[in-house]
């Protein structure tokens, strides 16, 4: 399958939140909130423009990946570090490598620019073949101080993460109101919402701490 990964332009603005809408519906609660995340990220000052990628086949947009600038807040100095998410690839094309193209394109170009690491939540068992490993292993810790099983970090290059410890702070860019997010789902097609296995999941690998 040919896949083609170009920037995102403001003309796939809507169409890319009607894809990260579908990849996401359902699968970690009922309907999903990552389209008006998507939405509202390109605004905020920690969004890095220049890993805003989508995927495309046969011209159609298919997959997204967006990034944006944390840190790890240690003793004495502040860590700059890579966010990534959401990821989303439209649900018939799941299962056939247009994530890890999105993932594998921009963090080898993250790494260009010159940033050190990428620090996520997600699911170790995919995010490892990439490189992930918990957070626990570089001694970065949630706002609690504590290693969920969830907090991955990711080295560009080797010892990039050495000496880096602290806690981890998104600068809670990730929050979404849910007012908002319900007002900003009125202006996409009716779905309905469902309790899925996905979810269960989802929350167990959340609440797992290490």
């Amino acid at each position: 399958m040919e896949i083609t990964i170009r920037h995102e332009e403001e003309k796939d603005y809507r169409n890319v939140e009607e894809v990260t809408r579908e990849a996401f519906w359902n699968l970690y609660r009922p309907g999903c909130d990552e389209h008006l995340l998507v939405h509202l990220l390109r605004s905020k000052s920690e969004f890095v423009r220049s890993l805003d990628f989508v995927a495309t086949f046969d011209g159609k947009i298919i997959g997204n990946i967006v990034y944006v600038e944390g840190q790890v807040i240690g003793e004495s100095k502040k860590h700059r570090v890579l966010i990534f998410g959401p990821v989303s690839v439209l649900p018939e094309f799941q299962g056939q490598g247009v994530g890890a193209k999105l993932i594998n394109h921009t963090s080898q170009l993250a790494k260009e620019m010159g940033y050190n690491a990428i620090v996520i939540y997600g699911d170790i068992e995919y995010y490892k073949r990439f490189g992930f490993k918990v957070s626990k292993e570089y001694r970065i810790t949630n706002q609690d101080g504590k290693y969920p099983a969830a907090l991955l970090a990711m080295e560009l290059y080797p010892d990039a993460l050495k000496g880096v410890e602290g806690v981890f702070d998104d600068g809670g860019i990730y929050s979404i109101d849910e007012e908002e997010l319900q007002e900003f789902d009125k202006g996409f097609p009716f779905k309905e919402k469902e309790v899925t296995k996905s979810q269960e999941r989802f929350l167990e690998i959340v609440g797992k701490l290490l």
